[in-house]
């Protein structure tokens, strides 16, 4: 997968870092030397020009990526520019935009952004699902359906998926974590003492995991 992130601040950094982690081909750029020389050696490749200056962009093969990321969220008329400097000149594919404001998202969608991001607003959905959702590991998927981690009570042990019945609940049994993968379970397994199950539905009937 080939990934370029406009934009190298705080949130441009940590995209472009982490996507690098996870076996991304990236390039990085921004117009900040020193920040180049910072990341220069975390990604596949860090660039110092101007973001905004379309023969660079070319030059640098950003039409051949697939996914670009622009983390420019302060500079409102930089972001929009660049937005459709890359949807509308440059054809690439998927387009995903830092946002600051409702204002700033709407005319970015306008200008042709696939996708756009409020990070201080998610992050803030984010804590507040950590301090109202405090029985499991939530991770919300709409405003009233999520995904669950939950650590097995001992009253589950040695019964079977079948037996146990989840769904009369109206949740679905993904499968259980191991390690950092997940893997399905088939009716007649047997539920063990360390397994963490996954599950998925309507927020109120995972919260409810915690009385069966």
């Amino acid at each position: 997968m080939k990934c370029c992130v406009i934009g190298l601040g705080r949130f441009g950094y940590s995209v472009a870092t982490k996507l690098a982690e996870q076996g991304a081909d990236v390039l990085a750029v921004d117009s900040n030397e020193s920040i180049i020389n910072s990341i220069k050696d975390l990604v596949t490749q860090a660039v110092c020009l101007r973001v905004a200056d379309e023969e660079a962009l070319k030059h640098i093969g950003v039409e051949e990526v697939e996914t670009v990321v622009v983390g420019i969220g302060e500079n409102f008329a930089q972001s929009i520019l660049i937005t459709a400097l890359l949807k509308q000149r440059l054809n690439v594919p998927n387009v995903i935009v830092r946002s600051i404001s409702a204002i700033h998202r709407d005319i970015l969608v306008l200008v042709g952004a696939d996708h756009v991001i409020l990070p201080e607003q998610e992050m803030g959905i984010r804590l507040a699902d950590q301090i109202s959702l405090t029985h499991s590991n939530f991770v919300r998927i709409t405003d009233h359906f999520s995904v669950s981690y939950y650590q097995v009570p001992e009253r589950f042990v040695n019964r079977t998926v079948r037996d146990l019945d989840f769904e009369r609940y109206s949740i679905s049994l993904i499968g259980k974590k191991v390690g950092e993968d997940v893997v399905a379970i088939a009716p007649d397994a047997r539920i063990e003492a360390d397994d963490v199950l996954i599950f998925a539905g309507p927020n109120k009937q995972l919260e409810k995991l915690e009385q069966l």
